[in-house]
Order: C-alpha cells, then sequence, then structure tokens
C-alpha cells in the first residue's frame, strides 16, 4: 500500500479534483458496505486527486463513530492503491484525536477535521484543538473552515508554524480576505482547497487566490463532467466554465436550495436518477421529492446525452 507523508499527501491532493463520496444507506439507514465499494471501484477509475471517506456529502454528522471506522476501512480497500483516501476527525477534541488515531490505524492517508460540535470558540480553544489533533497522528491534516470552526489568519499563521503535519485548509465560508492572505503571505506551506457547497460555482475566481483543487459532490453521479469542469477551470477557460456553469450547475442550485439540507440529499437523488442509487439519506436531512427527481433527471441527462 502507497503511503503518504504529509508533504507528499499535500501536492498529491492539490494536482486534481476531490472526490467527496456519498455514503450508502439501506432502507432502515444502516451502511450499506457493498454498495459503498462498489461505488468507490467505479469511481476509481476516473482521475481525482483523493478520496475524502464520511466527510460532509457522507453524512459524518449522521454516523456514529463506530459507523465512521467501518466507512473509512471500506473506503481503504476499494480505492486503488496510489490515490489518497482522507478521514474524517470531529466532534469534541477527545473524539477527533481518537478519529484521527483510528484512521491511522485504519490505514488512511490523511485527517480531514470538521467542525468541533454545538459549542462557540475562541480563536485559542480553536488552535489547541487542532493542535491536539495533528500532535495525536502522523497523517497530515486538512481543517474546515466552516461554522463555528471560524479561523482568523493569525491562528492559521501559528498552526503552519507549529504543527507540521497540518497541510491543508479547506474553506467552506466564502472568506475572501482571508484565503487571499492565505496564499500572499504562507504561499505553498498550505494547500488551499474549495470547499462552499458545489464548490464548481466558485472554482475559477478561487484559482486566482492558490485554490488549485476543490470538493466535487456531483463528481458522484455524473464524474465526467465533474473533470470536464475542473480542467477548464485549471486552463482558466472562462468561456468553457460558464458554459457549463449556465448548462447545469446554476440550474442544479435552484433545485438544491430549495430546502435546507438539500445539498446533499440532490448528491444521493443525482444517484439515483442515473441508475446507481445510493439510498436514502439519514435523518434529520429529508430526500428531494418526486417532482425534484423528475427535474433533476431532466437536468442530468441533457448533460449526459449532450
Amino acid at each position: 500500500m502507497t503511503l503518504f507523508a504529509p508533504e507528499e499527501l499535500r501536492s498529491v491532493l492539490g494536482s486534481g479534483l476531490l472526490s467527496f463520496p456519498v455514503t450508502h444507506a439501506r432502507d432502515d439507514f444502516t451502511f450499506d458496505e457493498d454498495a459503498y465499494r462498489g461505488h468507490l471501484e467505479r469511481q476509481g477509475a476516473f482521475g481525482s486527486s483523493g478520496v475524502f471517506a464520511a466527510g460532509g456529502t457522507g453524512e459524518f454528522f449522521s454516523l456514529t463513530p463506530d459507523e465512521v471506522g467501518r466507512v473509512v476501512r471500506a473506503a481503504v480497500a476499494a480505492t486503488p492503491d496510489g490515490k489518497p483516501v482522507v478521514a474524517p476527525a470531529g466532534y469534541g477534541t477527545a473524539q477527533a484525536v481518537a478519529m484521527a488515531r483510528d484512521a491511522e490505524a485504519a490505514g488512511a492517508h490523511g485527517v480531514f477535521l470538521l467542525p468541533p460540535y454545538l459549542t462557540e470558540l475562541t480563536q485559542e480553544g480553536l488552535v489547541a484543538h487542532v493542535r491536539a489533533v495533528c500532535a495525536a497522528t502522523g497523517l497530515g491534516v486538512v481543517v474546515y473552515h466552516r461554522a463555528n470552526a471560524a479561523f482568523g489568519f493569525d491562528a492559521v499563521q501559528e498552526l503552519a508554524d507549529t504543527c507540521p503535519n497540518f497541510i491543508g485548509f479547506k474553506d467552506g465560508v466564502g472568506s475572501v480576505d482571508l484565503m487571499t492572505a492565505i496564499h500572499a503571505r504562507l504561499g505553498d506551506r498550505l494547500l488551499s482547497i474549495g470547499g462552499l457547497p458545489t464548490a464548481e460555482t466558485y472554482a475559477l475566481p478561487y484559482l486566482e487566490m492558490g485554490v488549485t483543487t476543490y470538493s466535487s459532490a456531483i463528481f458522484n453521479f455524473i464524474p465526467e463532467f465533474a473533470l470536464d469542469f475542473y480542467t477548464a477551470v485549471r486552463a482558466r477557460d472562462a468561456a468553457a466554465v460558464y458554459r457549463k456553469l449556465n448548462q447545469f450547475v446554476l440550474p442544479y442550485l435552484d433545485i438544491r436550495n430549495r430546502r435546507a439540507g438539500y445539498a446533499v440529499s440532490i448528491v444521493k437523488a443525482g444517484l439515483t436518477v442515473t441508475g446507481r442509487p445510493s439510498g436514502p439519506v439519514r435523518p434529520p436531512l429529508t430526500d428531494l421529492t418526486e417532482a425534484e427527481h423528475a427535474e433533476l433527471k431532466a437536468l442530468v441527462d441533457g448533460v449526459v446525452n449532450a
């Protein structure tokens, strides 16, 4: 099995599109491991630069810690050798530390640190949280700037200076000032990742801030389109990017924005309408309506048959 030192992981992840697979579920909401493995094996034929198992699109927030471990191990087993698997960690600091250690034991190649659960945070507390996770593992750690995990530049700078295996910063807030400062002042020290929901929408302007990659949820169900879109972004082919935005991404957003939580639900719906169902979303999320499934199918068919 290929191993990745933190600096190698940073380079590999930044070289292409990032896959954030859904987590397959049966009708009773239990983890459907066979279907999940099959999904990752199919996706392995496409050119993503890394797999983030059980992330936000993978419903991390609805999985038990035991289920997270099962999902990560399934991802490690099903992902082709040479493609890194990044495992999630989150909730309180003690739980995040335990998840980071389990990720390493499971054979994952990196850790994706999601925001702490519920409570408000000071910058000092947030730094201590990330430091504890970085100290618990030799794997490269990517932190998610979102919700209550709202980093200021000084906190990012301190972590970059004191945690050698802090390798990546995923922006889920839309912090243009912060991302510009990170790119201008830290250069290549950190991998900057676009992480706003449906990140394709922001990919071209974010490229100017050093964000060479992003998490693609639509890669789950129309991987060819997702990769073509990424290629156009990296080539700075604005005409192609805006054509694809109008063709699919912006109408897709119209459906996604109708209800809270649809950013995940619509991805599972996309798999359903392309003939590879991944099961329902878990509560407290809700699935798309039948009418919305039909609307999404027409949109996807327009891309697939173009």
